[in-house]
C-alpha cells in the first residue's frame, strides 16, 4: 500500500484555487468545526500558535479528510520537519524562508536518502499507518507538499533564486511579516505593502509556481485571485471568534 493521496498537492498540481483559513487557538475541537465549514484547506499554525507535537497530532485526527491540512512549522530546522512529517502531515508551510540555500535545505529535509536527508523512522510513525503502507518509503516523496513562506524584504529579493529550487510546490507571501519589514508594521494594507504582495504572486504564477498568501481584506484576496494564486487563506478561527463575539455583545449592550 501507498502514502495517502495528498489532494491539496493533486489541486495545485491542476491549478484549482483552493480557499483557506488559519487554525491558530490550538484546540482540536475548534480544528474539526472549520474543518466541516467548508474550506478547501486549514493551515494548523506550530509557528505563532499555541501548538506542540502532540496538539498538532491532535488537530490533524480532527480535520482528518474532511478538508486538507497544512501545517506552518516553527522553522526549517530538519528534527522538526522530520517530526511533522512522521505524525502524518504531507503539507507544510516553511516561514522566514529568505535564500535559495535554505529552500534548498527544507527540500532535502522533506525527501528520504538518496535524493534527501528525510530520518527514515517511518515504520514507527503514523504517517505509514504505523507500518501498515508497505510501500510508504518508496511512494512519500511524492505526496509531500512543501510551501515555502517568503515574508521579508531579503525573501522578496531572493525569490528568483527561491523559484528555481526544484521540490518547491508552492510560495506563500506573508503580508503582515513583510508589512513590517517594509516600516509599516500592523499595516499589511499600506499601499506599498499591497504592490509588493501582487508584485511577488505575478513573479510567482509567471514563474510556474503556485502561489499563495493570507489576508483578511477579502477585496485584496480576490485580486490575488485573480491575478493567479491558487491557495489563498481569507481569515483565522480567533478572528472569526473575536469578530463574531463582539459584534453579537455590541448588539445587546447597546
Amino acid at each position: 500500500m501507498a502514502a495517502p493521496i495528498n489532494q491539496f498537492k493533486a489541486q495545485l498540481v491542476k491549478g484549482h484555487q483552493q480557499i483557506g483559513l488559519w487554525v491558530a487557538s490550538g484546540d482540536p475541537t475548534v480544528a474539526e468545526i472549520c474543518a466541516y465549514a467548508g474550506f478547501d484547506w486549514l493551515v494548523i499554525d506550530g509557528e505563532h500558535g499555541p501548538n506542540g507535537l502532540r496538539d498538532v497530532l491532535d488537530q490533524l485526527r480532527a480535520v482528518g479528510s474532511t478538508s486538507q491540512p497544512v501545517v506552518r512549522i516553527k522553522d526549517h530546522r530538519r528534527a522538526d520537519i522530520k517530526q511533522m512529517l512522521d505524525i502524518g502531515a504531507q503539507t507544510l508551510l516553511v516561514p522566514m524562508i529568505e535564500s535559495a540555500e535554505q529552500a534548498r535545505e527544507v527540500v532535502a529535509s522533506v525527501q528520504y536518502p538518496p535524493v534527501g536527508k528525510r530520518g527514515i523512522g517511518a515504520a514507527l510513525a503514523r504517517a505509514s499507518g504505523y507500518n501498515t503502507f508497505a510501500d510508504y518509503l518508496d511512494t512519500a516523496d511524492e505526496q509531500i507538499c512543501l510551501l515555502l513562506q517568503v515574508e521579508s524584504q531579503a525573501g522578496i529579493q531572493a525569490l528568483d533564486d527561491i523559484l528555481n529550487v526544484d521540490g518547491v510546490d508552492g510560495v506563500f507571501i506573508g503580508p503582515a511579516d513583510l508589512a513590517a519589514d517594509m516600516g509599516h508594521r500592523g499595516n499589511p494594507n499600506h499601499p506599498d505593502v499591497i504592490a509588493a504582495v501582487e508584485q511577488a504572486i505575478r513573479k510567482i504564477v509567471t514563474a510556474g509556481v503556485p502561489a499563495g498568501m493570507l489576508s483578511s481584506n477579502h477585496e485584496f484576496d480576490r485580486r490575488c485571485l485573480d491575478l493567479g494564486a491558487t491557495f489563498v487563506a481569507v481569515g483565522s478561527d480567533v478572528g472569526l471568534l473575536v469578530k463574531s463575539a463582539r459584534g453579537l455583545a455590541t448588539e445587546f449592550n447597546k
